[in-house]
């Protein structure tokens, strides 16, 4: 059994206080978070996501939607569930990947994306940011910018990434 004695505030994110927005993404994230993580387990990594996340919808004006999408495919590979992003989960192809496969995890080129029914199209920003996301270094997870149009099917292939490997529907 563990004791606490004493704790210090070292940043309180005030600014998600300020913004339901952001408060609201921030509440839906600690939900995630809880489901995924049991006590006493080792989940630096996790925390390092969760407190740069937050960090970043706090005291940047990001996008909260392309935030939150980034969030939830790093945690999904921080968690054992990173999608192939290196080549065709059929055919082993590299070239002309613009699928991303939710049955097989991971990308499909054009020829085998139209024959799976779990696959949704994607433009080339969006897979160049589905590969950053599951590649980049921690502390620069959030330092690209993508087009409105890439944001909203980063968002989609997240959700439902996300919806699809832990069994549960996130709202």
């Amino acid at each position: 059994m563990y004791n606490m004695n004493s704790c210090d505030t070292i940043e309180v994110f005030y600014n998600l206080r300020t913004d339901l927005d952001k408060l609201t993404v921030a509440s839906n994230m600690t939900r995630i978070i809880l489901d995924i993580t049991t006590e006493n387990q080792n989940t630096y990594r996790v925390l390092q996501l969760f407190l740069n996340t937050l960090y970043t919808i706090s005291e940047t004006d990001k996008p909260i939607s392309l935030v939150t999408s980034i969030f939830k495919l790093r945690l999904l590979c921080l968690i054992g569930f990173a999608p192939n992003v290196k080549e065709c989960t059929n055919c082993k192809t590299t070239e002309d990947l613009t699928y991303f496969s939710l049955r097989d995890n991971g990308f499909k080129c054009q020829n085998c994306g139209r024959q799976d029914k779990s696959a949704i199209h994607m433009m080339p920003e969006t897979k160049d940011a589905v590969c950053y996301c599951a590649l980049a270094p921690a502390k620069k997870l959030f330092s690209f910018s993508i087009p409105e149009q890439s944001i909203r099917e980063l968002e989609l292939i997240s959700k439902l990434y996300l919806n699809e490997k832990l069994e549960k529907e996130y709202k």
